[in-house]
């Protein structure tokens, strides 16, 4: 699905239209300014995926460094402490 590109000050002219599109027509919105993309107005479903995409991200990152810990072996803190000197 193709995004329509908006400047801001017309998004403001026109946001309650584009609320409504963007919720019933599904359709997708980047805000620009000076002609860079600096936002975007999606619908809900389309957030809600990519907020679930980002989760499933952190847990795989997250799974991946215990991991990481468990090949290596991790130091307790008095053993750093008294590696450091402290």
């Amino acid at each position: 699905m193709a995004s329509e590109k908006i400047s801001a000050a017309k998004a403001r002219e026109e946001f309650s239209d584009l609320v409504s599109r963007a919720a019933y027509a599904k359709e997708r919105h980047v805000v620009t300014r000076r002609g860079k993309a600096v936002a975007a107005m999606v619908p809900i479903e389309d957030l809600e995926l990519l907020e679930e995409l980002e989760d499933r991200v952190d847990v795989i990152e997250g799974l991946q460094a215990l991991a990481e810990a468990q090949e290596q072996r991790t130091r307790s803190w008095e053993e750093v402490r008294a590696e450091l000197g402290l």
